[in-house]
């Protein structure tokens, strides 16, 4: 295939250079087109978008609007695949707004398709299925069986991602009953494979196996072997799952010779995991030890080679997380203890730190290597000075290793069995930690409109009774987290500071709460936390402070015109009360923009924000541009994590006094959200919170968190005094008002008699 696509770019080309003879600007537009296609096809994403720019420039030159879209429509499909997802979305917008005016229904249909796939890169399954169906409506307009039989594809791919099995299946049943009628083997083969994933979902392997030998034998056929491949690939996964590990073998090194054959290193990095599977199964520890090292080394230089694209960076991880996993087991396994802190730590949030590396200086984009030696790790752990335990989570026990100063790693573990959990029963024990302690909370976050407000407003002696009832909350609502882990190794422990590095559902654990006695915060790696504390002396800022209290959001309404989000009271009174601690004017109301805060944030020593947060990653609302378009977008007033990503910030420390604002995502990469990408941006500590907070109580945690950073202690010391303060107050005793507010990255100090200088460009 890839010599029949270099004999066709040489055709194209001397086409081009006749068309260029010829002065045949379309001619010479159309060639463009085709060789960025054929460029994108070898995996030569670059050159594709250099050739899509070019037809896309003839195509404005000339006026030729159909042109134009189908450019932009190509260009979304390079940077799609260059995992540029958001720039791939806005090509395929602009794709689809032209293919609207001149009336391309098939473009119309190919563009929503296009954006369909691009939400679903991004997890965004339900508008990937939103987007689907509207392509799958075009191609029933118009007849377009093939076009069709394509959107039910991509409408199985994102209900499996749902688990809506038997959704998927009818999709994928109505996709091969279209391949066949149009005679078209290779959509045949793959709807067959798509079926045996079901299949293989649903946990009949027997039947998945049908499929899968019916997609290996038109692959075959055809000479796809890529294709055959991911059939071999498929029957031997089956095959593993039923327990018949030789002839899951024979299947998966036939998957692996084809890999190697084609040069797709994805491929062969997921056979030899695979393989490694079998081995597992058969007992052959080190063998599978072998492969498993084998694949984890591929996947990093994939991923290495990915750059600066952190979004892929985690997308990729995280399909690949079983390799890294598997590794640390298996090492376990063989009594490795030490080799396996190396592996589980090598697999924690790499994006972050091929971010810190390339942010502080410590190399360039070009020098980034896939992942740091045995050695380099080693050196980490010789400069811990702080007692730390780091996590990994394995089913029903937690593996532990306590790291101390000048001592050797001791590793423990513990079992834990909560009743009804069938697979993250830590995910169970914080569920149940957190069920109750949230209630009733005036928060600064929830979106509702001003009909909703009213309903949900309760009367002052109702929310009395509410904290009445409550009141009796203490910390011993923490205890079974904090048995599961601080428990087993605070015999361990040296003085009152404790850095946790935490795996999967406890990375969202409430670990400052966890104890009266020890000030706790987390990291989300070891290695992260070495480049923050060797990051250049001159980076952070020493003065300057940027306070933004309560943004005016007036004009963000919903359809009825009422506004979304109500006014933030304390907020306001917050961030003036700390301004009058560091004599510095705060940002509030209609000053509080998104583009003045952007403005302002990389200059300063101090970053605190008092706004509403989004539940699901707690990116933030600031105020709209007060003279900007009376209809509001998001994209004008939410402070979203790439927005702070693409800063450049020297905060020594940063305060999200925002609800959710230490929520998002959590994968391999650890909590995927705004605090992190305060930690990308350069920040060195970032104090953040895990649920919905309480305006009124916020206020008087932050005046006693200031009041003692302000005589000097550090923030942790600091968060713990606040701590103390609502806790053995009258009003906001209860854990929900105290309990969610976390540190995470360094300790640092503030240097108040510098910092209190009003910090504006």
């Amino acid at each position: 295939m890839t010599e029949r696509m270099l004999k066709n770019i040489d055709d194209l080309e001397k086409h081009l250079t006749k068309a260029k003879k010829q002065n045949n600007r379309t001619e010479e537009a159309c060639t463009y087109n085709s060789l960025g296609n054929a460029y994108r096809s070898l995996g030569k994403f670059q050159e594709a978008i250099n050739y899509h720019n070019k037809d896309l420039s003839i195509a404005q030159e000339v006026g030729d609007r159909a042109g134009e879209g189908r450019a932009y429509g190509n260009l979304g499909n390079a940077y799609h695949s260059l995992g540029k997802f958001q720039e791939a979305i806005n090509y395929h917008n602009k794709h689809l707004s032209i293919a609207q005016e001149v009336g391309d229904r098939a473009g119309e249909g190919r563009a929503y398709g296009s954006l369909g796939n691009a939400y679903h890169s991004l997890g965004k399954f339900q508008e990937a299925i939103n987007y689907h169906n509207k392509d799958l409506s075009i191609a029933q307009e118009a007849g377009d069986r093939a076009g069709e039989g394509r959107a039910y594809c991509n409408l199985g791919k994102a209900h499996l991602c749902l688990e809506n099995f038997q959704q998927a299946s009818v999709y994928f049943k109505q996709q091969l009953s279209i391949v066949k009628e149009v005679s078209d083997r290779a959509g045949e083969g793959v709807a067959y494979g798509n079926l045996g994933d079901v299949q293989c979902s649903l946990k009949n392997f027997q039947q998945a196996i049908v499929y899968q030998k019916k997609h290996l034998s038109i692959a075959k056929e055809i000479r796809e072997r890529e294709e055959e491949g991911i059939a071999y690939r498929n029957l031997g996964t089956s095959y593993l799952s039923l327990y018949e590990f030789h002839q899951a073998i024979d299947y998966l090194r036939q998957f692996l010779s084809i890999a190697e054959e084609v040069g797709n290193k994805v491929l062969e990095g997921e056979a030899y995991f695979r393989l490694a599977g079998c081995l597992i199964g058969l007992g052959c520890w080190n063998e599978a030890l072998f492969y498993l090292i084998t694949s984890v080394e591929i996947l990093d230089a994939i991923r290495a080679s990915y750059i600066s694209e952190d979004v892929l960076k985690i997308s990729f991880r995280n399909l690949r997380k079983g390799a890294y996993t598997c590794l640390w087991k298996v090492l376990l396994e063989l009594q490795l203890t030490d080799e396996a802190l190396y592996a589980a730590e090598k697999g924690r949030a790499q994006a972050l730190v091929d971010a810190l590396k390339i942010k502080y200086g410590l190399t360039t984009l070009s020098l980034l290597k896939s992942n740091e030696s045995e050695e380099e790790l080693t050196i980490i752990l010789k400069k811990i000075s702080v007692s730390t335990v780091f996590l990994a989570v394995q089913e029903g026990t937690i593996n532990m290793w306590v790291l101390r100063k000048g001592r050797n790693a001791i590793f423990t573990q513990a079992e834990l069995k909560v009743e009804g959990a069938h697979e993250d029963y830590f995910a169970v024990l914080l569920k149940t930690t957190l069920k109750n302690i949230r209630a009733g909370v005036d928060v600064r976050c929830e979106n509702r409109s001003l009909d909703e407000r009213k309903d949900n407003q309760t009367s002052s002696t109702e929310k009395d009774d509410q904290t009445s009832e409550l009141s009796h909350e203490t910390i011993d609502c923490f205890k079974p987290l904090y048995d599961a882990v601080i428990g087993p190794i605070e015999d361990l422990l040296d003085g009152d500071e404790l850095i946790v590095v935490p795996d999967g559902a406890l990375s969202l654990a409430p670990w400052a709460a966890l104890s009266e006695s020890l000030r706790i915060r987390t990291v989300p790696s070891l290695t992260s936390l070495k480049f923050i504390i060797d990051s250049p002396n001159e980076y952070h800022c020493k003065s300057g402070a940027l306070l933004v209290g309560d943004p005016c959001l007036k004009k963000v309404t919903n359809r009825g015109g009422y506004p979304i989000y109500d006014q933030l009271e304390y907020a306001k009174k917050e961030v003036e009360m700390i301004g009058e601690i560091l004599r510095c004017q705060p940002l509030t109301g209609e000053a509080a923009t998104k583009q003045e805060v952007l403005r302002r944030i990389d200059s300063v020593a101090l970053v605190h924000i008092a706004a509403h947060g989004s539940k699901e990653t707690g990116e933030i609302a600031l105020a709209p541009d007060p003279c900007g378009e009376s209809k509001t977008s998001e994209e004008e007033y939410f402070l979203r994590m790439s927005d702070i990503q693409a800063v450049k910030l020297r905060a020594r420390l940063v305060v999200l006094s925002c609800c959710h604002s230490g929520q998002g995502e959590v994968s391999s990469e650890g909590v995927v959200g705004i605090a992190r990408a305060f930690l990308f941006a350069g920040a060195r500590s970032v104090v953040a919170t895990l649920w919905a907070i309480d305006d009124e109580a916020t206020l008087e945690f932050m005046k006693s968190f200031y009041q003692h950073l302000r005589g000097g202690e550090s923030a942790s010391s600091a968060l713990q005094r606040a701590m103390k303060c609502l806790r053995d107050s009258d009003k906001y005793s209860a854990p929900k008002y105290w309990a969610p507010f976390v540190l995470i990255g360094d300790d640092v100090t503030i240097e108040f008699d510098e910092s209190n200088r009003e910090s504006r460009k």
